[in-house]
């Protein structure tokens, strides 16, 4: 349906005759129209329209809003509702606003009428994107379905229209440009070129310019406005909501650990050291040592999502500098199977979760990135050991020494090949070498060149590291010294085994890196709400 046959289901007939007829421009350039921020004060209806006074915790506004999503035909009488203004199309005494909330968009209506006068008309033209509206008005079904908008089966129709927070009209970009469906060619690529080089290469005649992944970082509080974005953010949050009900239904504790720690926190060299009042400290890299504690404290099955700071010098799509951690640590009666048992099913519970409570927010971003192959998992857990792992990759002709650890070039033929061969996305890979673990795993009895030590993959890269733990203090000593650790660092560490200690495992978990792999996006960046890398600090 054209933009006149909209009107006229809200327009008077004989109105409409004097209404020109051209197609409305997809954009009001904000030269041809004269803002208004106030209400004509000669308009009788001026009460209807005009920026308000700020809200400065006054209860003397005795309004009810409801919120666009909640938003149904059913609601006889016109409500109040607060939003963003993505767009607007009007041309003289009538057009449309499409109002923003979160990952909805909704379709308003608005034309001259008895409660609507051409200086509001004027006023309402003036408004620029990304300003939050407040409108009062009433939901209506269109004789056909809406395309501009997320929710089509019905719209607004204006009554009043007031403006609480001005936008400026030059936005440091375009949400139309960013919002553009990315290929799979680009997705690669982002961060790859510089900002006026990105620019350049897409920037072509008749065609929005895809916005650099360096401007939308720079201005991430407007980007994250994008649906995709919304979708994204809340799908991190499920990904801890869900997590942490598996745990406390499974009879884990929530803790929190210190991340300001003397030393070093697992023994390597890439920390991010501080003055913690003229002693050397550093920010955690993993709250490994703590969550053992916890384990030697009785505590049992503990949980933690927090902060983990690596001072890793990758620029790679998969990596940070900072991100959030979701860790596991229990105690084991016989074998480290145990723990992988129950990460087996907490994974089971989380793809469920969000497959089935966050469909729409996957929808949101399978549409922004149509290239996404959807993730493949299997009722019946996939594990191999690192044996059996390179015993597959031999069979494709890929060299792999079983006593050294995976390249990510390995990790990711791996991951194809046991997608063909089990169907799965998901899976287990334990029995680690030596070699390739930190110096608290657990030596295997059978071969002490292997480890009681676990990854899990998703998509062919690793999301978890796990192991067994060393639970004796006088083999943990040993194996510091083996691993070059200074024992002073970890001495408290150590020291915390000596009055009876639970055997134990457990592991840890990216956030950021979980939600990018499920849901098939292509760079880290994009699942953390402010990515930290080796080149940026801000915002």
């Amino acid at each position: 349906m054209d933009a006149i046959g909209l009107y006229a289901s809200f327009a008077d007939k004989n109105q409409l005759k004097k209404i020109a007829r051209p197609k409305l421009p997809k954009y009001m350039p904000s030269t041809e129209v004269k803002i208004m921020t106030e209400a004509d004060p000669e308009d009788a209806l001026k009460e209807n329209y005009g920026d308000s006074p700020m809200v400065q915790s006054a209860y003397d506004d005795t309004r009810v809003f409801i919120k666009v999503a909640n938003l149904n035909v059913e609601i006889e009488n016109p409500v109040w509702i607060r939003a963003r203004v993505h767009s607007t199309r009007i041309k003289g005494q009538a057009g449309f606003i499409i109002i923003r909330e979160g990952t909805q968009t909704l379709q308003c209506v608005i034309s001259t009428s008895a409660e609507v006068s051409k200086q509001m008309m004027k006023y309402t033209s003036g408004i620029s994107k990304e300003s939050i509206v407040d409108i009062f008005g009433q939901c209506k079904v269109p004789e056909q379905a809406i395309e501009s908008s997320s929710i089509t089966s019905f719209e607004f129709y204006i009554k009043k229209i007031h403006v609480i927070s001005r936008s400026l009209a030059t936005l440091p970009f375009q949400l139309e440009d960013a919002n553009k469906p990315m290929t799979l060619e680009e997705a690669l690529n982002e961060g790859k070129e510089t900002t006026q080089a990105k620019d350049q290469k897409n920037k072509k005649e008749n065609e929005r310019a895809r916005v650099s992944q360096d401007i939308r970082l720079n201005n991430r509080y407007i980007d994250l406005r994008l649906p995709v974005n919304q979708a994204i953010v809340r799908l991190s949050a499920a990904v801890c909501q869900l997590f942490r009900e598996f745990l406390m239904g499974e009879g884990f504790i929530e803790i929190h650990t210190p991340k300001l720690i003397a030393g070093t926190s697992e023994g390597g060299c890439e920390v991010f050291r501080t003055s913690y009042f003229g002693r050397s400290a550093c920010l955690a890299q993993s709250p490994q040592l703590y969550k053992q504690m916890a384990i030697m404290a009785d505590l049992g099955r503990v949980f933690e999502i927090g902060p983990v700071f690596r001072a890793e010098n990758s620029n790679t799509h998969r990596h940070l500098c900072e991100f959030v951690g979701l860790d596991i640590e229990m105690t084991i009666q016989n074998s480290y199977f145990e723990v992988i048992d129950v990460i087996n099913k907490m994974f089971f519970y989380i793809f469920e979760g969000l497959t089935t409570r966050y469909a729409s927010e996957l929808d949101a971003v399978y549409k922004y990135f149509p290239f996404i192959v959807p993730f493949k998992w299997t009722k019946e857990p996939v594990t191999l050991t690192f044996a059996e792992a390179c015993d597959l990759l031999h069979a494709e002709g890929i060299e792999q020494s079983v006593h050294e650890d995976f390249s990510t070039v390995i990790e990711k033929k791996l991951g194809e090949i046991v997608r063909r061969k089990y169907e799965t996305d998901f899976y287990v890979v334990h029995r680690y070498p030596e070699s390739a673990r930190p110096f608290y795993t657990m030596i295997c009895k059978d071969d002490p060149r292997f480890t009681c030590s676990y990854d899990v993959f998703l998509r062919g890269e690793e999301i978890i590291s796990g192991a067994q733990r060393i639970h004796d203090p006088d083999l943990l000593r040993k194996r510091a010294i083996y691993k070059d650790i200074e024992l002073s660092g970890i001495q408290s560490y150590i020291d915390s085994f000596k009055y009876g200690a639970f055997p134990h495992g457990g592991c840890g978990i990216g956030l950021e890196r979980v939600v990018m792999l499920f849901s098939g996006i292509k760079n880290i960046k994009w699942t953390s709400m402010f990515p930290r890398d080796p080149k940026r600090l801000t915002p």
